[in-house]
């Protein structure tokens, strides 16, 4: 699928309308035209559900249902699954998803769940991708049509966890593990190729990046935002949404690694161009 490079598609929450998921989502949608683009009888949603914390450290289990609404209504008959591989070791991700609501809503919904890190796996090589010359991903993400949802967070190794390393949630722990106290363990050695690459192998088809909040300093604890940007961002570049969450975040996006390798690779970080669909300003 041909990416429109660069752009990114913006919606603000006016004070009024905080939270209003959907009210804010359908502008939003409507005029990035994802329905048209979707092309695949599966769409996989993955949220960023890497522990069982509340939002704004995990993705609002409101806005997936309200994206799930929306495709229900344009696409009746598209079969909608909700991804996820948490990162912890004390539990599967099926805890994190039943903390914060995601299986009350899927059962609702009649949506299935399912755990990333469990998956019958694809493996693949790429003699180009110098981290992860060999790869092993759910073979799910390749017959589907990928949704990110991420949540806008700085992080400690990696600067941003945005769109390109939400990613990460879909490596298998029976690979990237490799004895460490976290599942994805692997990841923290040369952090940046290490999502770069991975996302030379599977990197998402739309992005749904939550900028209601935020987290300023940290991924998992630490200080939100402030003022919180009460932002959704859309788009099919998620170079350009990397980029775009970088600068929300106050920081460069050619300060950090992996959005700066991806850049003329994998999308376009600079020049951005911004669509605007807020009513109120």
């Amino acid at each position: 699928m041909a990416i429109d490079k660069g752009i990114v598609f913006v919606n603000q929450f006016s004070s009024r309308r905080i939270r209003s998921w959907r009210k804010t989502l359908i502008p939003l949608l409507d005029k990035s035209e994802l329905v048209g683009h979707i092309d695949r009888p599966r769409i996989l949603i993955k949220p960023n559900v890497v522990e069982a914390f509340d939002p704004p450290i995990t993705t609002p289990v409101g806005l997936v249902s309200a994206l799930i609404d929306y495709l229900r209504e344009h696409l009746p008959d598209t079969e909608i699954i909700i991804g996820e591989g948490t990162g912890s070791t004390d539990y599967d991700t099926f805890y994190p998803f039943k903390k914060l609501g995601y299986t009350e809503m899927a059962v609702k919904k009649d949506v299935e769940l399912i755990d990333l890190n469990m998956e019958p796996l694809l493996e693949m090589s790429d003699a180009n991708c110098r981290r992860w010359p060999e790869m092993a991903l759910p073979k799910i993400l390749f017959d589907s049509f990928l949704i990110s949802v991420p949540v806008l967070k700085a992080h400690s190794l990696a600067g941003v966890t945005l769109t390109m390393k939400n990613m990460m949630g879909a490596a298998p722990p029976s690979r990237f593990q490799q004895g460490g106290s976290w599942k994805k363990a692997a990841f923290h050695k040369d952090i940046h190729p290490a999502i770069f690459d991975l996302n030379q192998y599977r990197t998402p088809d739309f992005t749904l990046l939550d900028a209601t909040v935020g987290m300023a300093e940290a991924h998992l604890r630490g200080p939100t935002c402030s003022p919180p940007p009460n932002i959704l961002a859309a788009g099919f570049d998620p170079v350009a949404i990397d980029s775009y969450g970088a600068g929300l975040l106050k920081k460069s996006w050619d300060s950090i690694g992996h959005i700066k390798m991806a850049h003329g690779v994998l999308g376009q970080a600079e020049p951005l161009t911004i669509i605007d669909v807020s009513v109120d300003k």
